[in-house]
């Protein structure tokens, strides 16, 4: 047993809390990591203020990035001094992770969501006698150590030059933008994309568009830095929805067919439903944001689904396998292709508070924390 600093969830809607808690030893096909960086998703916090099943208080925090300690029993191909990257848990031996879509495996909820080990329900963290939930996403990174299974661990590839504490916001956001436009919308060169959302998902899914050589590629989005950005990185079209009296039109107006691929980062109901209203015959529409009401639902006419051939899919991590995907985006990085680092600002992690609300405030795109 060991002791770190961790950012505590202790109820939903309150502050993190940092303290010293007790990190055990890596358990068989475990490593232990000591984090360079990790980064802030909107995920956690639905987890911390949405999730009672997530059981409190817990270590959240799930795009980490460190180098590894120690290595519990079983673990082959990793060593004590290895730079990784953490993703998320996947069984390895389902269908779906047979398929190489391991965020679609059959465990992936207990696995990602349960905050112990499935083998034996024991948690990786406590305070003295009070048991603390770890293991979200596999790696519950809000943390200076965090205990991961082996499977969820990408080594960092040898020449990357970008530091080491950024590296694992590629482990969700940065790859689930990304990958809902090269893997699972899989959009073709010349076609049309459209983005809802300038977050590091939206922009994310922009540079991809840009890397496919989509033919356009807008973003919509209120806020007029990232919506510069976006331009930035190639988008050919920006929207400001808040000055548009009709959404759909302003789509219109630039692609009187419709779009060929729409991609949703909002979770908000009338902007789904206004991106699958734009799309293009045989389009289709990947939906990636998560709503804030769990219960939300949108609208659809079956005969006006069907008989354009419209599609409508969920998407998780970007249809990923970070082993093969995360290398792939660095090394468009390397090419000038995918400057996610251009979007990130780092805080201390006992600042965790004040970095949600300056994200709130739209003060800046992606926190890492730095513990």
């Amino acid at each position: 047993m060991t002791t770190a600093t961790a950012a505590v969830a202790r109820g939903a809607n309150a502050d993190f809390t940092i303290e010293q808690i007790d990190v055990a030893a890596p358990g068989p096909g475990e490593v232990r990591v000591r984090i360079a960086g990790v980064g802030l998703c909107h995920t956690d916090l639905v987890f911390r203020d949405q999730v009672e099943t997530f059981a409190k208080p817990a270590i959240l925090g799930h795009e980490g990035a460190g180098v590894i300690e120690a290595l519990g029993e079983g673990v082959e191909g990793l060593a004590a001094g290895d730079a990784v990257m953490l993703g998320f848990s996947s069984c390895g031996g389902c269908p779906r992770c047979a398929e190489h879509l391991p965020s679609y495996c059959n465990l992936f909820v207990p696995l990602n969501y349960a905050g112990m080990r499935l083998e034996d329900g024991s948690t990786a963290y406590a305070k003295g006698e009070e048991r603390m939930s770890s293991h979200f996403f596999g790696q519950s990174s809000f943390s200076s150590l965090a205990v991961t299974r082996a499977r969820n661990v990408v080594k960092v590839p040898e020449g990357v030059t970008v530091p080491l504490e950024y590296l694992g916001t590629l482990g969700c956001g940065f790859q689930t933008g990304a990958g809902a436009v090269l893997r699972s919308m899989d959009c073709k060169p010349g076609s049309s994309l459209i983005v809802f959302g300038g977050g590091p998902v939206g922009l994310s899914a922009v540079m991809a568009g840009v890397i496919r050589e989509c033919s356009t590629v807008i973003l919509v989005e209120p806020v007029e830095a990232r919506r510069k950005i976006a331009q930035e990185f190639g988008a050919t079209h920006v929207i400001d929805p808040g000055a548009v009296d009709d959404l759909g039109a302003a789509i219109r107006a630039i692609l009187p067919l419709g779009v060929d691929a729409a991609l949703d980062t909002t979770g908000v109901v009338p902007v789904i439903e206004a991106g699958l209203a734009s799309l293009a015959p045989h389009g289709i529409i990947g939906l990636v944001g998560v709503p804030h009401d769990p219960g939300a639902a949108i609208s659809v006419n079956i005969t006006a689904l069907m008989t354009p051939g419209l599609r409508v899919i969920g998407i998780i991590e970007g249809d990923s396998e970070p082993q093969d995907f995360i290398p792939e985006l660095l090394a468009y990085h390397a090419q000038g292709k995918f400057p996610f680092d251009k979007l990130i600002k780092t805080f201390p992690l006992d600042q965790i508070n004040e970095a949600i609300a300056a994200q709130a405030r739209g003060e800046c795109i992606k926190v890492v924390l730095v513990p």
